[in-house]
């Protein structure tokens, strides 16, 4: 895929790795578009990217369907098309389970697994148009569980099993779906304020340039699920 002028729409665009995968296909000349719940929040990122026209912020809750129409009527209105769709809102709560309450379980598994149906079922008609390219921001918590992970856990290992058969629906029409797996990522996800000591941890422009090259595959190859991980995670 020759990246130049192809459109793209992040959710959880506003910071993270969202907004560090914005930034990558920003230097590769692509338009993008980020959502968000927080309207202050992607005020301050359209600052940060400070591309002007190339970039659209667009508020809206992964968890309602109407939202992401919305979301990918407003790409299609400013661009006339959609080429990339990067699923990668997300939330998590860590309890054991006997501790975790509905609300959390909830929220996890409507943003992080109805979250990505959602995107996919706005976009897939303006993807097929364009043939183009859908992937999710899973965690290696959707291969590997742990203790106090129920419930995260189990909306990450949806998000892969969705992607995974997704991927088998959408390559009749010349659709790509991956889904991205991270270990530690140096983001503010779950309370964090990244500084010197996550130095250790993926950084968002690392899973930036691998959404990049995923993108500049020969359109015969498919990686259809990529796990990636902090090299040397014992300096720490």
């Amino acid at each position: 895929m020759n990246l130049k002028g192809k459109t793209a729409y992040i959710t959880g665009g506003s910071k993270g790795i969202g907004l560090g995968v914005a930034e990558s296909l920003l230097q590769e000349g692509m338009k993008v578009a980020i959502s968000g719940r927080n309207h202050t929040a992607l005020e301050v990122a359209g600052k940060l990217l400070a591309k002007g026209d190339d970039v659209l912020l667009i508020p809206s809750d992964v968890t309602k369907f109407e939202d992401e129409q919305n979301a990918v009527a407003q790409v299609i209105k400013k661009w006339g098309k959609l080429d990339v769709v990067l699923a990668n809102a997300g939330v998590g709560h860590f309890a054991p389970v006997d501790e975790l309450t509905v609300n959390d379980w909830n929220q996890m598994i409507e943003t992080n697994l109805s979250g990505a149906f959602f995107t996919l079922k706005a976009s897939i008609e303006a993807l097929k148009k364009t043939k183009g390219y859908f992937m999710t921001l899973a965690s290696l918590a959707g291969t590997n569980f742990f203790a106090g992970g129920a419930g995260y856990n189990a909306s990450k290992f949806g998000v892969v099993g969705f992607t995974q058969a997704a991927m088998l629906d959408l390559r009749r029409y010349d659709i790509k779906a991956t889904t991205i797996m991270p270990g530690s990522v140096a983001t503010h996800f779950n309370g964090n304020e990244p500084s010197m000591k996550d130095s250790w941890k993926i950084q968002p422009e690392d899973i930036g340039k691998l959404v990049v090259d995923l993108l500049a595959m020969h359109p015969r190859t498919l990686p259809s699920k990529v796990e990636v991980r902090p090299t040397r995670p014992d300096l720490k």
